[in-house]
């Protein structure tokens, strides 16, 4: 290519990634909007933003009233935690997806997930039994902790199956991640038929996911976790940028290959364990989202990964508002929703590479 050629393809990239990150600002606000406003209890977007500029700008003390206490107590907590969930997952499924440069790895379909799940079971159901003989309560953060070192065990074991001599196998990555899914599963399931019916429900809310347990005390325990996370990850952009060329290639750029595989298994197990530990088990999230935002702008990792947060933010919150508004006044379990979105898309995106393959 010509310096002219690369000079405007350079500027057309710019111009895609202005756009992008225009379009999903505006649709992530405006949907933040509608969730807030979305219920049994119906909320006019226009008084949504009332009541939040008032909280924000004006005087609490006007605030008074059922709209606000619905807006304030219940809604905002909800819809924060799904954009902090939401960008933490698409996120982690952009790094997975960067280690092992391949577009189809995700959390919950390697198995990550089933194993920050996993632990969080065995938190509810083996903490409980614990502490029961001491009468004590099993603190939250014991969930987000525990969720944690599933999905790092998950992370690490994975790695250390798929990698040989320095090559990471995708075959191996995915039926390996098959694998852990379903071991995590069967012993999720053991632990579900251990456990009491208060236990149970609970267990229940991981394997589904929702954000129907949405509170400020949840939401200030997962925000210290999660928000650190999505600040630091464009740290690695380089060092994903330089994998994309191979280990080898990457390590005599001068890149701490290493050092990078370990901070980024260390960044989706936190990510994940903590999202778990939230709202329980949400699919595919981290496999649509940043293979569009990679179809849009690019497969540059400085762009790639804050634009796959601020998409799966959108994407969670608009999976919440029809979660709630097609069986209402009931609510549908939000991974539900995700994967009849995102199981399709999947398939497309393997019916798409087979075609491109055989071509």
């Amino acid at each position: 290519m010509t310096a002219t050629a690369l000079a405007s393809f350079a500027a057309s990239r710019r111009r895609q990634a202005v756009i992008a990150v225009a379009g999903l600002t505006l649709l992530c606000l405006l949907l933040t909007i509608v969730a807030i406003g979305q219920g049994a209890f119906a909320i006019a977007p226009g008084r949504v933003a009332e009541i939040l500029g008032t909280r924000l700008f004006g005087d609490a003390a006007e605030l008074q009233g059922r709209d606000a206490l619905v807006v304030l107590n219940i809604r905002l907590p909800r819809v924060l935690l799904g954009l902090l969930v939401g960008a933490a997952l698409a996120v982690s499924g952009a790094l997975m997806q960067g280690l092992f440069r391949n577009p189809l790895a995700d959390p919950g379909l390697v198995g990550v997930s089933a194993g920050a799940g996993l632990a969080a079971a065995a938190t509810i159901v083996l903490g409980d039994r614990l502490l029961a003989g001491m009468a004590m309560k099993l603190p939250f953060a014991a969930l987000p902790f525990g969720a944690f070192c599933g999905g790092l065990i998950s992370t690490l074991t994975l790695y250390l199956i798929a990698t040989r001599q320095g090559r990471t196998s995708v075959a191996t990555m995915l039926l390996a991640g098959v694998a852990l899914g379903a071991l995590a599963g069967a012993l999720t399931g053991l632990l579900a038929f251990l456990s009491d019916d208060r236990q149970l429900r609970d267990l229940t809310f991981w394997s589904m996911g929702s954000l129907g347990g949405a509170s400020w005390t949840k939401l200030f325990v997962i925000a210290p976790i999660v928000l650190p996370l999505l600040l630091a990850v464009p740290l690695l952009a380089r060092g994903l940028n330089g994998l994309m060329l191979g280990e080898a290639e990457a390590y005599h750029l001068g890149i701490p290959v290493q050092r990078i595989k370990a901070l980024a298994i260390v960044l989706v197990a936190i990510s994940v364990g903590a999202s778990v530990a939230a709202a329980g088990v949400i699919g595919f999230v981290g496999i649509v989202v940043p293979h569009l935002i990679r179809l849009a702008i690019g497969p540059d990792h400085r762009l790639l990964l804050p634009l796959s947060a601020l998409g799966g933010a959108t994407l969670l919150v608009a999976a919440d508002i029809v979660a709630r508004m097609i069986v209402a006044p009931a609510e549908l379990p939000i991974g539900i929703v995700t994967a009849a979105l995102g199981a399709p898309f999947f398939l497309w995106l393997l019916l798409r590479r087979a075609s491109t393959l055989d071509g």
